[in-house]
């Protein structure tokens, strides 16, 4: 008797994911709102909240989110973003792909982390036939921004979104500076815990003390180091320099700001 020969299990598509990084916080149903969108144009999707709670207005702040979380994505994820003090005017809105997602948000600095060499299309969002509408003056995240989102996650054409540019907006983003002491750079952004993020990497140097603020403290590689309420200086998981006080909070302690000096010293 011959045995019977089973057919191949088909490959099943996995559902496209769809994160969302917002200034909204979650008092507000504008989140909520935009998943319903995203949901009623492409129901498979899986919905990502990355962060809701970022500074209003903070197009820096949404841009360092987005770069340290987008690497840890799959393949394919479309990554939606809205942190837009131009809402409502003649702002450009941009559909980017990369080699492994896509990310939808306006053209206003808050994708500048994107490496220039990773970008294989920027796509102008210009199709009003992609959007909701009537569009409202103040909700471009419901209106124009999610169903583009949605669109693409569902597998649309991505000529459909709008004319190809040739280029992002970047913020002006600080460089670290070589200084006859060390490495001089600059805090850039806070977390919740009071962490001050800079904008040194541990390819401008080993550094074995920061100097910041009037102070002289360590570089170490976990909080554990240093007694409690001291300050310090790690390596934090999105490779960028982090000044912090263990089980305290640096911004407070130290009185840092956006802007404030840090200069490692070898």
């Amino acid at each position: 008797m011959q045995a019977r020969v089973e057919p191949a299990p088909r490959a099943v598509k996995e559902p496209p994911v769809v994160t969302l990084t917002t200034d909204f916080g979650g008092r507000d149903p504008f989140v909520g709102i935009m998943k319903g969108v995203i949901l009623g144009i492409c129901p498979r999707a899986r919905l990502v909240d990355l962060v809701h709670e970022l500074p209003p207005q903070d197009v820096l702040a949404g841009c360092l989110a987005l770069e340290a979380a987008a690497p840890y994505f799959p393949p394919g994820t479309v990554h939606l973003a809205v942190v837009d003090p131009g809402v409502g005017t003649d702002r450009p809105a941009v559909a980017v792909a990369t080699k492994a997602a896509w990310f939808v948000a306006p053209d206003n600095g808050l994708l500048s982390f994107l490496d220039p060499a990773e970008i294989r299309e920027v796509r102008r969002i210009e199709n009003p036939a992609l959007w909701l509408h009537p569009v409202s003056s103040t909700f471009h995240g419901r209106d124009v921004f999610a169903p583009v989102a949605a669109h693409l996650a569902a597998g649309a054409d991505p000529g459909l979104v709008g004319p190809r540019a040739d280029s992002i907006h970047r913020l002006p983003f600080p460089q670290p500076r070589p200084t006859p002491e060390g490495v001089e750079g600059q805090v850039l952004a806070f977390d919740r815990f009071g962490n001050a993020v800079t904008n040194l990497r541990q390819g401008h140097g080993p550094g074995r003390r920061v100097r910041v603020a009037g102070r002289e403290i360590p570089v170490v590689r976990t909080y554990a180091e240093v007694d409690p309420g001291e300050a310090l200086a790690l390596w934090g998981s999105s490779d960028r320099l982090e000044i912090g006080v263990r089980e305290g909070s640096a911004r407070e302690v130290l009185g840092l700001t956006r802007g404030t000096p840090v200069l490692l010293v070898p």
